[in-house]
C-alpha cells in the first residue's frame, strides 16, 4: 500500500484520483491550504493536512511525517474567466507554490515522485495544430504563464537534481464533477432544468468556439501511469478531437428529447474573444510509452454530464 499526498482533492480531478488510489488501497492525504476546510467527503477514509503554499520548510517537515511515495500537484486556480483574475496570487499558488513543492521533496526525501497538473493554455495561440510535447509554448494569460513557470521548474528540477518529477499536459477534461463555472457544466444543468419546466432558455456566447473534450476520470489515470513509468517525462494528455459548443448543446438537449435551437439563445456578456488557432493535442507519446488512451467518448461525457444533472435536480427536489 503506497501513501500518495494530493492537492486539490475537493475538485473534480482529486476526487477522481483519490477514488482510484482508495479503490486499489493506497493510502491518500489530502494536502489543504492552511484555514481551508475539505468539502464534502466523497470517500470517508481520506486523511487531511495542511499546509500555507508559502513556506518550504514546514512543506519539507511535513514530508517527513506523512512520507508519501508519491504527491500529486492538482490545486490551482481554475481556467475560463478566472485566467485573468487576481494575478499575483494567480502566480504565486500556480507557479511559485510548485517550485517550493519540489525543494521540499529535494530537502525531505528525493524518492517521492512528483506529477504536476500543466494545462494545454500554455500553448495559447498554438503555432502548430494538433500540439505535442515539442510545440512551442505561447502563454496568453496570467493563468497560464503560471502553469509554464511550474512546468519549466519541474523539468528544471528533474535535471538539476535528479527528482522524479513529470508534467501532465492536461486538454479539457469533463465529467459529472465538473465545476458550475464551466461551460459543459452550464449546459448539462440548463438542460437539467428546462426538461423540469424550470427554465426556459439558456444563454451561452460563442457556440461555434471549439475545445478537445476529454473524461476526467481517463485524465487522472493517465497521471498515475506517468508516475508507474520506469522514468519521468511530460505527456500530453487529449483526445486529438475537436468538438464545438454547438456540438455539445446538440448532443445535450437531444439526449432528453428536445432540440437546442429551441433553448439556446446568444449572450455577448458570455462572449470571450478566442482568435486562436485549434487548441487540439496530440497524445501519440503518452499512448506509446504509457499505453494510455481514453476510454470515454464525447458522446458519452455530454450524455454522463446531463443523466448526472438530472438525477441531482431530482435529489434537491426530493429534500425541498
Amino acid at each position: 500500500m503506497a501513501t500518495v499526498l494530493l492537492t486539490g482533492i475537493s475538485g473534480q480531478d482529486g476526487s477522481y484520483l483519490a477514488e482510484q488510489l482508495r479503490a486499489e488501497g493506497h493510502r491518500v492525504v489530502g494536502l489543504l491550504r492552511a484555514g481551508r476546510t475539505p468539502r464534502a467527503a466523497r470517500l470517508p477514509d481520506i486523511e487531511y493536512t495542511e499546509w500555507d503554499f508559502a513556506h518550504v520548510d514546514a512543506l519539507a517537515q511535513l514530508l517527513r511525517s506523512v512520507r508519501p511515495t508519491e504527491f500529486y500537484n492538482l490545486a490551482a486556480f481554475s481556467t475560463g474567466a478566472g485566467m485573468y483574475d487576481d494575478p499575483v496570487a494567480i502566480g504565486e499558488l500556480n507557479g511559485i507554490a510548485v517550485a517550493r513543492m519540489l525543494q521540499a521533496i529535494v530537502d525531505a526525501d528525493a524518492s517521492i515522485r512528483f506529477c504536476q497538473a500543466s494545462s494545454s493554455e500554455m500553448f495559447g495561440d498554438p503555432a502548430a495544430a494538433p500540439q505535442d510535447e515539442s510545440t512551442p509554448f505561447r502563454p496568453r494569460s496570467p493563468y497560464a504563464a503560471a502553469k509554464l513557470f511550474a512546468h519549466a521548474t519541474v523539468q528544471a528540477f528533474r535535471t538539476r537534481h535528479d527528482v522524479f518529477a513529470c508534467s501532465a499536459i492536461l486538454y479539457n477534461h469533463e465529467s459529472p464533477r465538473r465545476g458550475q463555472a464551466f461551460v459543459t457544466r452550464k449546459i448539462a444543468d440548463a438542460v437539467a432544468r428546462i426538461r423540469a419546466g424550470l427554465d426556459h432558455e439558456l444563454r451561452l456566447g460563442n457556440l461555434d468556439a471549439q475545445r478537445d473534450w476529454g473524461y476526467a476520470p481517463d485524465y487522472v489515470h493517465a497521471l498515475r501511469l506517468m508516475l508507474a513509468h520506469d522514468h519521468a517525462d511530460d505527456y500530453v494528455v487529449a483526445t486529438g478531437q475537436l468538438h464545438t459548443v454547438r456540438e455539445f448543446c446538440d448532443l445535450a438537449f437531444s439526449h432528453v428529447g428536445l432540440d437546442y435551437r429551441d433553448w439556446v439563445k446568444g449572450n455577448t456578456t458570455d462572449l470571450r474573444e478566442d482568435r486562436r488557432g485549434p487548441v487540439v493535442g496530440n497524445a501519440a507519446k503518452a499512448r506509446r510509452v504509457l499505453g494510455w488512451q481514453p476510454s470515454t467518448d464525447f458522446g458519452a461525457i455530454v450524455r454522463l454530464m446531463v443523466d448526472a444533472s438530472i438525477a441531482s435536480l431530482a435529489s434537491r427536489d426530493s429534500m425541498s
